[in-house]
């Protein structure tokens, strides 16, 4: 199914009490906004989770939907509340409540992107702010929403996988005991998003093809995470980041040779985490 916000790919058969999201790799930058920015396409393409869906494209296979944003994070930013607009971007604004993420320009109508980079001179006006966030968040959230629901109906609850990339740059802070770098960061806001055994599991997987893992350490899980994390209401949340430059090279905003080993690498994972329930494991699809 192709939607103007999302793509939403669908198993055969359901048998999955799993979700995953990509809601960074979307790369349509409509010519209106490219009309008024002043950053050239591969500028705006830094902050992009690039290829984060195909990395997780097998998901359907395992009994598991997938939902893959369209429209690129410098036009709107799935991963922030709505209501996070920036001053500093959007006339008529409010300005109070202004935390971390607005202050550094990283809004629900982003300000910049990697390296700090204005994406344009001046503000938009809050009508082409909430027309944003009707034509590419709400969109989104709604059929997200509506998945995670649908799962734990079926099946009594729900676990979302929420899929995104780190540059590489941030491996220097992911240091695991030994001075080990991190491969896979994932967040479950300390506890607060998921249940332990979902994070365990999760951590063996990535552990058991090769991947050195990091908990929380620097990415804890965003908006999406925090929202739709809700353990005691049988809604789980975890974040998942992959460093960039194990499946692509960063300066060409293109996958590298080593691309197809780590989409295989993660198929196997997805195998695994599609596949549990209550603690343990269900049949995975074929």
């Amino acid at each position: 199914m192709i939607d103007r916000a999302y793509r939403l790919m669908l198993p055969k058969r359901r048998i999955s009490r799993a979700v995953f999201s990509s809601p960074h790799s979307g790369r349509r930058y409509p010519p209106s906004f490219m009309a008024r920015v002043r950053l050239d396409v591969a500028q705006l393409r830094s902050s992009e989770d690039a290829f984060v869906d195909e990395l997780v494209e097998s998901a359907p296979k395992r009994g598991a939907p997938l939902i893959a944003a369209t429209y690129s994070r410098a036009f709107v930013d799935l991963n922030r509340a709505a209501h996070e607009l920036d001053p500093a971007v959007v006339h008529g604004a409010p300005k109070a409540g202004t935390n971390a993420r607005l202050a550094a320009g990283l809004g629900v109508i982003p300000r910049v992107v990697a390296e700090g980079r204005e994406i344009m001179d001046g503000k938009i006006t809050l009508f082409e702010a909430e027309s944003r966030l009707a034509r590419g968040y709400r969109p989104y959230h709604n059929c997200l929403t509506r998945l995670l629901m649908d799962a734990r109906d079926r099946f009594g609850e729900a676990i979302l996988f929420d899929c995104h990339s780190m540059p590489s740059e941030a491996r220097r802070v992911a240091v695991l005991r030994g001075g080990k770098t991190a491969d896979i960061v994932l967040g479950d806001r300390y506890g607060a998003a998921c249940a332990p055994w979902i994070f365990e599991a999760a951590y063996e997987a990535f552990s058991a093809v090769g991947f050195a893992v990091a908990r929380n350490a620097p990415f804890a899980g965003g908006h999406i995470t925090q929202t739709y994390g809700k353990p005691s209401q049988n809604l789980h949340a975890l974040q998942i980041e992959i460093d960039r430059g194990l499946y692509m090279d960063e300066a060409q905003l293109a996958p590298h040779a080593g691309f197809a080993e780590i989409k295989g690498r993660i198929a196997a994972v997805l195998v695994e985490l599609a596949a549990l329930q209550d603690g343990g494991r269900a049949i995975a699809a074929e």
